[in-house]
């Protein structure tokens, strides 16, 4: 399904001349890749699950909101990809996944998203009624020292709004006051103590 909407204007120049308006196709998006309004470079991918997958500089996010692309005639327009949020306010999607992940990042000082310290990047509503946004949520698993002694996993989480690039939220275990946190640690084995430690987490 889609819509055929002119853009606005008064269809005359300044002459006093018709001019044709700007047709726009709102449509649902599909899978390709799609220069954004901002002038960047994003591939869509519609997977079987009913989810859309985000890709720009080898950076992914997946979301389950629908995706609409806005297009003009000709192949020079850009695309402008827009979700309808629950509020009703159609946000663009302005921000692309590997932008928001290296802001979040900075934040989490964390140098990297991977499969090694359990990140992953979603597209989703955030926020309620008229302060809803469209944001990626970035969550990972890092290293700490509790109490400068004991080895412990953290949860991570940043909010990085999809239209404007600035951080949202970022969210820590109630406890991080009381641990370390190195800009980044790649040591690999099981963190030890853990069991000393899950009166903490209750």
């Amino acid at each position: 399904m889609s819509m055929v909407f002119a853009a606005q204007g008064n269809g005359q120049n300044n002459a006093g001349e018709e001019q044709n308006p700007t047709l726009m196709v709102m449509k649902r998006t599909q899978t390709g890749s799609f220069t954004t309004s901002s002038g960047e470079q994003v591939h869509v991918e519609l997977q079987s699950n009913n989810r859309v997958r985000l890709r720009a500089n080898n950076v992914e996010a997946e979301t389950d909101l629908e995706i609409l692309q806005e297009e003009g005639e000709t192949d020079e327009d850009k695309t402008k990809l827009k979700v309808k949020l629950s509020n009703g306010r159609n946000a663009e999607v302005k921000v692309m996944p590997d932008t928001a992940s290296e802001r979040a990042l900075e934040r989490l000082r964390l140098h990297i998203c991977s499969e090694e310290n359990n990140c992953t990047i979603e597209l989703k509503e955030v926020g309620n009624g008229e302060k809803m946004q469209l944001a990626y949520e970035i969550q990972a698993e890092r290293h700490s020292k509790l109490l400068g002694m004991f080895r412990k996993k953290m949860q991570v989480r940043a909010q990085v709004d999809a239209e404007t690039g600035e951080l949202v939220r970022v969210n820590k275990p109630w406890w991080a006051f009381l641990a370390t946190e190195p800009e980044e640690e790649t040591e690999t084995e099981e963190v030890e103590d853990d069991e000393e430690l899950e009166e903490l987490e209750e």
